[in-house]
């Protein structure tokens, strides 16, 4: 299985954030885990390193996926001019995030299960 996981859920992960209820850190570092075990296979775009980039310098980008490379991480390259396009036209349509929609359509589109706490629309 191949998955998908935003940019909200390497940030959940790396900061160990926490919401009213539950630690997202543990979630995250969970499910990362059950991936791994289960020998998935880590979809990682250009888009996701992009937003994390905007907080994080190199060598913290470099410790989120430090285990993630060792366990068949794939960088999926840049986002297309048509994938960019379906997903601004999907955020306005659907009154999304632009990076929502690009995160859903790029996984989508690289056969991945879309892991996100912020999507909460049916694509």
């Amino acid at each position: 299985m191949k998955y998908y996981l935003d940019t909200c859920i390497w940030r959940d992960y790396f900061e160990d954030r926490k919401d009213r209820f539950r630690s997202l850190g543990e979630w995250a570092l969970m499910l990362i885990n059950k991936i791994i075990k289960e020998k998935g296979v880590f979809i990682i775009s250009e888009h996701v390193l992009y937003e994390l980039g905007k907080e994080y310098d190199e060598k913290q980008i470099y410790c989120i996926f430090k285990n993630i490379r060792e366990h068949g991480a794939i960088l999926s390259g840049f986002a297309s001019k048509s994938q960019r396009e379906e997903a601004y036209s999907l955020s306005r349509e659907m009154e999304l995030c632009f990076n929502d929609a690009l995160h859903a359509v790029l996984a989508r589109d690289n056969g991945a299960i879309l892991v996100t706490s912020t999507l909460t629309h049916k694509l």
